[in-house]
């Protein structure tokens, strides 16, 4: 079930509507029922694997509160981890750790036959995999109590406005709002349904229009050159952004009108002024997720300037794998994290304080991340660089450049499904989230509307509806981050 279908639309108001009617102690149980519900409707049979691991980590928990035994409750732990990334590799990585070790051994010319399964990945299981994952580990740190009512904690970790693509929530946040008693407000719930539209906006006004075009240039890279390929790679950075991001606001609003609060997962990153930034202010609830239970646990910046290098970089790469079985995906992360070592080495040498913003700064960190895009959006490697080595053949001569990249983008899809004016309207679309993202720097823009006059305020609510309405007939896409 899609935020965006048709069958969401029913099932939202109907939950909504249970939940706020039925006595309060019974909510956290429309919550779980209607969590498993909106979970098994991609696939009933998965609903084994949420149930497993959040079975064997909430044993896990209870037996490491009940021992006193420290090496009783690292086995309790460790067996917990184990099991949680056993799933998670076997229905993930399995296939590519074989493709990768079979590909390996040949070009040795050792014979060997590649064995792969038949699997399709389960939606969201590295979300609530890692979220069951810092549980166990909060609970063994001594950090949380473990939960005793098993179902407010299968609650907790099926909750499904963020169970597919987060925000990856932690337990001292979400766990007590799910064992608590909740009053609607209703500041708070309008609050929530524009969060709702705005996400709606990013995901469907931009990030479906222009996945026409992108899923045209990259799905067959090597047939165009130039300026399609730009395009191409703009439009994915804004497409990947508004997809996720789009996701996590309607998460977010779709849980305040239940009187839940989840984390924000973005905050203006295309306006960070660094790598290390950018990561800040880009999902949120992963990258800190990493911080907390790989960089830091790995030695953090503790143990030398060298060995801090080294933290990030198995950081980012571990990063990397997380988002996909793919070595683009593993390129990716370690870009990113050896872009952050030189970026810190350069800041040192030409002691550059890295709190101080400038366009320049700005640009030049946007330009970075829209290259390393590349390596994430594209099927394979080579396609990657091939995509990084011919998007600006033929800029020399800027009027055949743009010439030519018209004609060559008459052929795809965009234009065939709705015409260039489609791609007019989504370019207007990012200027207007850009204007949006900037203005959020310094103070929330629902503030700023809220300060119109009614008017005023009302035209925007209408035009926010009316591009919504408009770009949906171009059709229903899967959310990008469904696929992790």
């Amino acid at each position: 079930m899609l935020f965006n279908s048709n069958a969401f639309y029913v099932f939202f108001p109907i939950v909504f509507a249970v939940y706020w009617l039925i006595p309060a102690r019974y909510r956290w149980g429309i919550l779980l029922i209607s969590s498993y519900y909106f979970y098994m409707s991609w696939n009933v049979k998965y609903v084994t694997l949420i149930l497993t691991t959040t079975l064997v980590s909430y044993g896990a928990a209870l037996l490491m509160e009940r021992t006193k035994s420290r090496r009783k409750k690292k086995l309790c732990m460790v067996t917990a981890l184990l099991i949680s990334f056993g799933i998670l590799f076997f229905f993930k990585y399995f296939n590519f750790l074989s493709k990768s070790v079979t590909d390996t051994l040949q070009r040795f010319a050792i014979p060997v036959q590649e064995t792969t399964l038949n699997l399709m990945l389960p939606v969201g299981i590295s979300f609530y995999t890692f979220q069951t994952l810092s549980y166990v580990i909060d609970v063994y740190r001594g950090e949380v109590k473990a939960c005793r009512h098993l179902g407010k904690y299968a609650t907790f970790i099926s909750f499904f406005p963020q169970l597919v693509a987060g925000p990856i929530e932690r337990t001292r946040n979400l766990l007590p709002q799910i064992e608590g008693e909740h009053t609607f407000h209703t500041e708070k719930g309008i609050h929530g349904a524009k969060m709702i539209a705005w996400g709606f906006f990013k995901k469907i006004a931009i990030a479906d229009t222009v996945a026409i075009y992108v899923d045209t240039v990259y799905n067959a890279a090597g047939s165009f050159t130039g300026f399609p390929l730009l395009l191409a790679t703009v439009l994915f950075t804004f497409q990947i952004y508004c997809d996720f991001s789009g996701y996590s606001d309607i998460a977010v609003g779709t849980a305040e009108l239940l009187d839940i609060d989840l984390m924000t997962n973005f905050k203006s990153p295309y306006f960070s002024a660094s790598i290390r930034e950018f990561w800040s202010r880009w999902h949120i609830s992963l990258s800190t997720w990493f911080r907390d239970y790989v960089y830091i646990p790995l030695g953090g910046n503790r143990r030398g300037p060298w060995r801090t290098r080294w933290n990030l970089l198995v950081t980012f790469l571990v990063s990397g794998l997380w988002h996909g079985a793919s070595w683009t995906y593993v390129l990716w992360g370690g870009i990113h994290g050896l872009g952050q070592i030189l970026e810190r080495e350069w800041m040192r040498i030409f002691h550059m304080d890295p709190k101080k913003k400038s366009w320049l700064r700005i640009g030049v960190t946007f330009l970075f991340v829209m290259v390393t895009w590349i390596f994430f959006r594209a099927d394979t490697i080579s396609d990657a660089f091939y995509v990084l080595t011919h998007l600006l053949e033929g800029i020399t001569n800027p009027a055949a450049y743009l010439t030519d990249g018209y004609h060559a983008f008459q052929g795809t899809g965009m234009v065939k499904a709705s015409g260039v004016q489609t791609l007019i309207i989504s370019i207007v679309c990012i200027l207007v989230l850009l204007a949006h993202d900037y203005l959020e720097l310094t103070k929330s823009i629902w503030e700023r509307i809220g300060a119109f006059k009614k008017p005023l305020r009302y035209a925007l609510y209408f035009f926010l509806l009316f591009v919504i309405l408009y770009s949906r007939q171009l059709g229903e896409y899967e959310f990008v981050y469904f696929q992790f």
